[in-house]
């Protein structure tokens, strides 16, 4: 069974230019620390001084009732009578519809709003049948794996199984955390067991002859947050899926977990108060960015303003921050501003990222619970389903990725079935600037498609090698992994990976096959920033950004201070550092090269040509510049001696031809700038359309490139092999690229911006830049598209 959650039943758009105060009316129904109705509080958060025109739209969700249904008959007693204890009387529709669908046999998905009880659906059916299948003496003769992307969910999953209070279920999880004594008992006893794809990778599908009895009492997989799964993580995921459903076979439970097509429960039948969504967008403030552009005041000021206007409301907000980082800022910011106001409640807001022990954020979140914290500023490590009820109001610091992840952050709120408000606050970038003023991307429209690649062959080939350790491939046995698993097999053979025998392939080499698959794509080990004097283990960064961040004579910050990178050793995987108060910071320059390696698809576009294909990416870092802080001020370039490195992967490009080109007005000499501009931006905006994230993709731009001889614009999956980002830009390219144009020409500076076409990740250092010849070319292009 499939779980994730978003909500999109959007009522109306308002225009633009409506104040809050005629969108909402009434008082909320939350029981609330704050008792100020929903449209009075949205009039203080626009009507504080300096914040004219920030609200570029409120989009109202309007409420929703409940919609109950009597338990199914098959439910086993016991399993009824817990849920009665927590307060569920009788089950909402789609629960009861979700759970008979599993117990008859159907794979299923659940797709309703955060807070909707999803999880009665696939408990009903996974606890019912573990106790009606249990032996006279107790013995396990039914089991339900849980699979959650983090082990943070899992536990939080395991605490809510256990306050049903079933009678003697055995669950337990099964992660990185347990000790060698937990996991030989969850293995030998547990009915219910919670866990995530890492280690079904890398323990239990490797182990399975250990796990044989639970793996015969499996009945129900349970799949959360599957929205989660994208890129080439939902690639690695979805192949060891495909190994569980092979291993589950071998022990007699394929039947229920062999079949493709789901039923999809999505009519939300849990009730809703009203909430309102606000797009909001910070003011410039200075003209001190990259070759004098105006820059925007940054989203963690904003946010930290508006969570302490909440929380001195008594309004119990959540802020979503991108970074751990920000979350610290937000949460350091609200609370110097309301020591301003009242000391007291400085001490009621807090920061919640990842990094922190168990035991600080299990406290963190009861505090939230118990109301003792107003406000929070959190990463996604609050986004994916653990219960945090009671909330009134959510911050998102920009937009979180996917319509998707948008609607379960603001489904936080509101969570006791009262009114809510939502914030999403645009950071300097297209997409959120695009975003907050064409709201129309955003309303009205289903969540989008999970894009993922199975048959990338640098993801296929391990998990072929992985499975025949599990057990030896058949050729009828190759149709599960997908159409290319054949030629895949035959490359592994040929490579002596695979050992070729009558009744199938085998797995013959010493290592442990499944560690050629690093499912998380972190890309080789981290390198470790080690201080000099005492030896002590700073941070991580990873290895591919560590070229660019991480080199001699780079300045790394950590917790406020300064270091100083003395030397970068890549084989080992350290970089060793010093403290040392400076008064720049470094930038590196990276020259990228890319070569067309087969064109796989193409469509004419009047004369210019879109195409999509496999290419060969180049990355080197030559240099780097110092900065002076705060002004920026380039004090001087110092050369690198660091290696090249070779991508393989897949991209979408056009060109357009010189002729054409001629009749454009733009001079030879600015087609650079042009092509470079719209390239920035067209990164900014694939992830609207393809469920990534910029720093997922890349990009190269050229007036004239060797392999084409036109003016080529490259935006590149920055995986190897690719995952399905730069296939799905293909696919949406007219709406894609006009949404672009759109973007860049809306944008209110005059040559260009970080909103617009300015990118923190450009080796080039963002020149040259050319934002109205960007615009001429993306016409130019858009001109050719064909009609329907």
């Amino acid at each position: 069974m499939l779980r994730s959650s978003f909500n999109h039943d959007w009522t109306r758009t308002r225009p633009r230019d409506e104040r809050a105060a005629a969108a909402v009316g009434g008082r909320c129904q939350t029981q609330r620390v704050s008792t100020i109705p929903l449209e009075s509080l949205v009039e203080r958060l626009t009507g504080a001084p300096g914040r004219d025109d920030r609200l570029t739209h409120l989009e109202v969700l309007p409420p929703r009732a409940a919609r109950t249904c009597a338990w199914p008959e098959w439910a086993h007693p016991a399993v009824v009578e817990a849920w009665q204890r927590v307060g569920v009387p009788l089950p909402w529709e789609h629960q009861a519809e979700a759970a008979t669908l599993a117990h008859d046999g159907q794979h299923t998905v659940i797709s309703t709003g955060t807070a909707s009880g999803k999880s009665l659906g696939y408990l009903l059916p996974g606890l019912s049948a573990i106790l009606e299948a249990r032996g006279p003496k107790g013995q396990r003769g039914a089991a339900v794996l849980y699979l959650s992307p983090t082990k943070a969910l899992a536990q939080d999953q395991l605490a809510a199984v256990r306050r049903l209070a079933v009678p003697d279920l055995r669950a337990a999880t099964h992660d990185g955390d347990s000790s060698p004594e937990e996991r030989e008992w969850t293995r030998d006893h547990a009915e219910y067991v919670l866990t995530n794809p890492d280690m079904l990778h890398r323990s239990l599908l490797p182990g399975h002859e250990r796990w044989s009895r639970f793996f015969s009492a499996l009945r129900y997989v349970v799949i959360d947050e599957c929205h989660h799964y994208r890129g080439v993580f939902g690639a690695h995921v979805a192949q060891v899926i495909r190994r569980l459903r092979r291993v589950a076979a071998l022990y007699g439970a394929a039947r229920r977990l062999t079949g493709l097509p789901v039923v999809a429960v999505t009519d939300d039948a849990s009730p809703r108060g009203r909430v309102a969504l606000a797009l909001w967008e910070p003011p410039f403030v200075s003209h001190a960015g990259e070759h004098g552009a105006p820059v925007r005041r940054s989203v963690t000021a904003e946010l930290a303003d508006l969570l302490t206007d909440l929380v001195v409301d008594r309004v119990r907000t959540l802020a979503f921050v991108r970074s751990r980082k920000g979350a610290e800022a937000v949460a350091l910011g609200a609370r110097r501003l309301l020591a301003e106001v009242d000391p007291v409640l400085a001490d009621s807001v807090a920061a919640y990222r990842g990094g922190y022990l168990p035991e600080e954020r299990r406290a963190l979140e009861q505090a939230l619970r118990s109301g003792r914290l107003i406000g929070l500023a959190a990463t996604n490590a609050l986004e994916l389903g653990i219960d945090v009820s009671g909330l009134d109001a959510v911050l998102l610091g920009g937009f979180p990725g996917t319509r998707a992840a948008l609607w379960q952050q603001v489904g936080r709120a509101g969570r006791t079935g009262g009114d809510a408000l939502g914030v999403m606050v645009a950071r300097d970038d297209p997409l959120d600037t695009y975003l907050v003023n064409h709201p129309e991307a955003l309303f009205g429209r289903p969540v989008e498609a999970t894009v993922f690649d199975p048959d990338n062959p640098y993801v296929l080939g391990p998990h072929l090698c992985a499975a025949a350790a599990e057990s030896p491939l058949t050729e009828e046995g190759l149709d599960l992994f997908g159409p290319g698993a054949r030629s895949a097999v035959e490359a592994l053979t040929a490579a002596g990976l695979l050992r070729r025998r009558p009744h199938g392939w085998y797995w013959t080499d010493r290592r442990r096959a499944s560690d050629l698959a690093d499912i998380r794509s972190s890309g080789g080990a981290p390198v470790r920033l080690v201080e000099e004097d005492t030896g002590r283990v700073l941070g991580t960064v990873d290895h591919a950004s560590s070229h660019g961040t991480a080199h001699a004579g780079a300045v790394y910050l950590h917790q406020g201070e300064s270091y100083l990178v003395h030397e970068l050793d890549l084989e080992e995987s350290v970089a060793i550092v010093s403290r040392a108060d400076v008064d720049y910071s470094t930038s590196a320059r990276e020259i990228t090269d890319i070569t067309i390696v087969g064109e796989r698809l193409h469509e004419a576009w009047g004369p210019a040509r879109l195409s999509f294909g496999s290419v060969r990416v180049t990355h080197q870092v030559v240099s780097y510049l110092k900065r002076r802080v705060p002004s920026g001020e380039v004090l001087g370039e110092h050369p690198l001696d660091l290696p090249e490195r070779t991508l393989e992967t897949a991209a979408v490009w056009w060109t357009l031809p010189d002729d054409v080109l001629d009749d454009c007005g733009l001079d030879v000499a600015d087609l650079p700038g042009a092509a470079h501009a719209a390239e920035h931006a067209a990164i900014g905006l694939l992830p609207l359309f393809a469920t990534c994230d910029r720093w997922d993709i890349g990009g190269v731009s050229t007036a004239r490139h060797a392999d084409t001889g036109q003016l080529t614009v490259f935006v590149h999956d920055g995986h190897p092999g690719g995952a399905g980002f730069s296939e799905r830009g293909f696919h949406t390219a007219a709406d894609w690229l006009e949404a672009t144009r759109d973007a860049i020409d809306s944008c209110g500076c005059a040559d260009g911006c970080p909103s617009c076409v300015q990118s923190p990740k450009c080796g080039n250092q963002n020149n040259p830049l050319d934002k109205a010849g960007a615009v001429r070319l993306l016409d130019l292009l858009l001109s050719g598209v064909p009609t329907a």
